[in-house]
């Protein structure tokens, strides 16, 4: 026991000690380090030298023959050529491997070098992210006329560019931006001097860590290497979705047609894409070119989402279309004064901008959407799906708010440590450690009335630590990813008698008589009719179809209507007429009639308002059904 040693070994992970003896070979010496960092064989090298200089090779000669003592400190770096899932980064020098995000070679002073997460070397990245990744992202300013004093060629202080995570800059923009893009973020850990070698992005774990045998399983034992550390809510620098634009005004127009006709709230998916943002530095804009309405529930102050077997084709659907899931929307209205058409303005400063029942929603599905990342050992590192809440505004006119939870908000949420309050929307709480579940103790920090700053155990939390807003903007020039002019029926109302079958696919085409093939189909919930109808479903041949909208091509729509398929659907068409069947008659002015099916939904004829069956009085004007 007295020869054994303990020898350091430093890498770009951290630090281990091995425990050898002086006797002992190199080659069995690096079998334990291999063993320890969990490398292969051939995975690694081990120096005498940070420098890398005096590397141990595989050989008989013992420890003590190599001059290595009690205490000496011995430096690894991983092989650009290893696998293992233990690898760490070392971003000494440029890796110029195929899995890093490559940058344009135009200019070395333009190059960035980022290191990789080395669990998960081979994730696909967004293509957004892949193209920022390639941007030199600095911010260029011209000459200053009356500070700079050189050349036209030189920089100085007051003209040299600045780094995309100047908050300065940031703060000084029209409107101030309170958050820097997450790959502003990414710029500010992998610069310095050391291009952010010990970088990492750490997703945060709630849970016990498994594996630990020192003691019985929790309730019965836990320890500080298993037990997860306590969480400190902060306030999140950074956003991974930078805006929110909708291409036009008539997808949000159809959407919230729902709470005009019934005053009850609606929910549905945001189906687009995500591009670069060029008013703030190495942004992300997630624009959205069509909304999904997935089966529900609705009342006027709640929603229940139903169980969607078409969720999976909407989604391959999309993905044809070059279109993803870039985030959720849904209303909270109430009406003010329906003769002006104005509704209230609940959500301010003095309420709540997000519930914590809503946080926790967004949170669950930023957890169904992360978003890839190399630098993280997961593979993952939070999300750029995005919340959208259509609500009143100051001048009581429907706005559309833009919002995502943070990665603190995210983690709690996928551990199950979060819940709402019943009776104050405004605030979460944080659950207590049970016999069934540990939970780490979750701080804030506030200020008390002496303006000393204070730590709060999050029983209750205020949500507004949780929420990160987006500015949500509609385009000056509309775009349409969809270019059909008339209107499909939306999925899923059928509450309001606009039923997606063939009778309204007849009537839809018999509107559009003029217009050119590829103008009729480029609607996005008849290509979803098209696909998930029970009569006739095309998912395995409209694949040619879905090309020529994402395309606009004419040509390939033409070649498309001359299938089979098309002719069959026509054939259907022609088979039950051109007139719409519904179960709610529809007047001569396209308002609803009231219906003589006491078992139907009906019409208030003072207020317009769609009552629920069984009643005789309105619920919104309370004057009688006659």
């Amino acid at each position: 026991m007295a020869d054994n040693i303990i020898i350091r070994v430093q890498s770009p992970d951290g630090m281990k000690k091995i425990i050898s003896t002086k006797r002992e070979t190199a080659a069995a010496f690096l079998k334990k380090v291999a063993k320890e960092f969990g490398f292969n064989s051939n995975g690694f090298s081990v120096y005498l030298n940070r420098n890398k200089t005096g590397e141990i090779l595989s050989q008989n000669k013992t420890l003590s023959l190599l001059k290595i003592k009690h205490g000496d400190m011995l430096f690894l770096f991983p092989s650009g050529s290893s696998t293992s899932s233990g690898e760490v980064m070392d971003t000494a020098t440029p890796h110029t491997s195929s899995s890093l995000p490559s940058v344009s070679s135009s200019s070395s002073l333009h190059s960035v070098t980022i290191p990789r997460s080395f669990s998960a070397p081979q994730v696909q990245e967004d293509e957004i992210d892949q193209y920022l990744a390639k941007q030199d992202g600095k911010i260029y300013r011209n000459k200053d006329p009356q500070l700079c004093r050189h050349g036209a060629l030189g920089k100085c202080v007051h003209c040299v560019p600045l780094e995309p995570f100047d908050e300065d800059y940031l703060n000084h923009l029209d409107p101030p931006v309170k958050h820097m893009s997450f790959h502003a973020y990414l710029r500010k850990l992998t610069g310095g001097a050391d291009k952010g070698k010990f970088a990492a992005l750490e997703n945060i774990s709630c849970k016990i860590k498994s594996g630990c045998e020192g003691h019985p399983p929790w309730p019965e034992g836990i320890c500080t290497k298993c037990q997860p550390s306590a969480i400190t809510l902060n306030r999140q620098k950074y956003r991974h979705v930078d805006n929110i634009m909708f291409e036009n005004h008539t997808i949000a127009d159809r959407f919230l047609d729902f709470w005009r006709k019934t005053g009850s709230q609606r929910m549905g998916y945001l189906y687009g894409k995500y591009t670069e943002h060029k008013d703030i530095p190495l942004g992300i804009r997630a624009e959205v070119a069509a909304i999904y309405e997935p089966p529900q529930n609705a009342t006027q102050n709640s929603l229940e989402l139903l169980e969607d077997p078409k969720a999976a084709a909407v989604d391959e659907i999309a993905a044809k279309l070059g279109l993803c899931k870039v985030g959720w929307i849904f209303t909270d209205l109430l009406s003010e004064d329906t003769r002006i058409g104005t509704v209230r303005f609940t959500r301010n400063k003095d309420s709540h901008y997000l519930s914590a029942e809503e946080c926790i929603t967004a949170g669950y599905f930023q957890n169904q959407h992360s978003n890839p990342c190399r630098l993280s050992r997961d593979g993952h590192f939070g999300s750029k799906f995005v919340t959208v809440v259509a609500t009143g505004g100051p001048d009581n006119q429907v706005h559309f708010e833009g919002y995502q939870v943070s990665n603190q908000c995210m983690a709690l949420v996928r551990d199950e440590c979060l819940l709402p309050c019943k009776d104050v929307p405004e605030l979460g709480y944080a659950k207590e450690s049970s016999p069934e579940q540990y939970v780490p103790d979750v701080f804030y920090k506030d200020k008390d009335k002496f303006g000393n700053d204070v730590t709060f155990l999050a029983r209750p939390l205020p949500v507004e630590y949780l929420i990160i807003d987006i500015t949500t903007t509609f385009p000056k020039d509309p775009q349409y990813t969809f270019c059909s002019t008339q209107r499909f029926p939306i999925e899923n109302r059928d509450i309001l008698g606009e039923t997606q079958d063939f009778h309204s696919l007849a009537t839809y085409l018999s509107q559009c008589t003029t217009a050119a093939f590829l103008d009729i189909v480029s609607d996005f919930h008849l290509l979803l009719f098209l696909v998930t109808n029970e009569v006739m479903p095309l998912r395995d041949s409209i694949g040619l179809l879905l090309d020529a909208v994402r395309t606009s091509n004419e040509d390939l729509a033409q070649t498309w209507k001359k299938s089979e398929q098309w002719a069959t659907i026509e054939q259907l068409c022609s088979t039950v007429g051109g007139q719409p069947s519904s179960s709610l008659g529809y007047g001569a002015m396209g308002g609803p009639s009231v219906p003589a099916s006491s078992s139907a939904m009906w019409s208030c004829l003072h207020c317009t308002f769609m009552n629920q069956p069984g009643t005789e009085h309105c619920e919104m004007c309370s004057l009688p059904r006659s």
